[in-house]
């Protein structure tokens, strides 16, 4: 069964907290919500104009305030970037407590992804190096709490289906699959419905995002964007999802679909009947 859900991330841009996020989640009938986390604290978003969680909170309160709301969490969003050797430094422990965190209130995924840019003065071949030895202890944890790690396309690397194809194989295990992005395969130049196709088998999570008419001059210079400025369906990589929600339909994948795009109730609402409209009609 294919599931909508959103990300909290929406309401980033718009100073939104996290409580905003679940109301209109509520009021849209979503059955999942995604979120991203911050390692300790961080004043915007005690301020309450942040969407993300501290994963110092309270696992078991959170958890209770999302099933009262009718909603479940689809993944945790810790992508810090995996690549490169701050990626060791930083991104590995962010990702274990992610997992932990994720473990305490019922969340079966984590999301992780490579930088914006290559890091300078290394070799492809030795930040894929870094990348695997980060993964390699990432994984330890992931497997025994049970906690599938998705790499999201977002970066140079990532979004680069030759090397993506490399990292998912990393290592024999059914904790490494792919959170696919609709938004960042097509502004990195891909076509999205071919680069699904080719990594179904490892889809475990998706987020849609359409592309503004406006960021086509980007396409194939930058690799990911952070949302979409325009209602799904309504930009220039509206056919690219129709036809990968056909693709999944086809497939009989069960999974959630988060939207992302900005948090207004304009954007949402119009974005959550295409795609109801568009999973009924595949």
């Amino acid at each position: 069964m294919i599931e909508l859900g959103m990300h909290t991330d929406n309401w980033r841009c718009l100073g939104g907290s996290l409580e905003k996020a679940v109301e209109a989640a509520k009021k849209l009938k979503l059955t999942t919500i995604e979120f991203g986390v911050i390692d300790g604290q961080n004043f915007i978003q005690g301020l309450g104009y942040d969407p993300a969680v501290s994963l110092d909170t309270n696992p078991i309160r959170l958890r209770r305030y999302l099933e009262k709301n009718g909603l479940r969490p689809s993944q945790i969003d810790a992508a810090y970037p995996i690549t490169g050797p701050l990626g060791s430094t930083f991104a590995v422990r962010y990702v274990q407590r992610a997992i932990q965190f994720a473990h305490a209130i019922g969340c079966p995924r984590v999301v992780t992804t490579d930088g914006q840019f290559k890091p300078k003065e290394y070799t492809d071949e030795e930040v894929l190096s870094f990348a695997k030895e980060n993964y390699r202890q990432i994984l330890e944890w992931a497997e025994d709490y049970e906690i599938i790690i998705n790499i999201e396309p977002h970066g140079p690397y990532t979004t680069n289906p030759e090397i993506m194809e490399r990292m998912l194989n990393f290592f024999d295990t059914p904790w490494l699959r792919m959170n696919f992005d609709t938004g960042n395969t097509f502004i990195a130049g891909q076509d999205p419905p071919t680069f699904l196709k080719r990594f179904l088998p490892k889809l475990s999570h998706m987020h849609v995002k359409d592309v503004a008419p406006e960021l086509e001059a980007d396409r194939g210079e930058s690799t990911g964007i952070g949302t979409s400025y325009v209602s799904i369906g309504k930009g220039i990589n509206a056919d690219n999802i129709k036809e990968c929600i056909k693709i999944i339909k086809k497939s009989d994948w069960d999974g959630v679909l988060s939207i992302e795009c900005l948090g207004t109730d304009e954007l949402l609402w119009a974005s959550v009947d295409w795609l109801r409209d568009q999973i009924a009609n595949a």
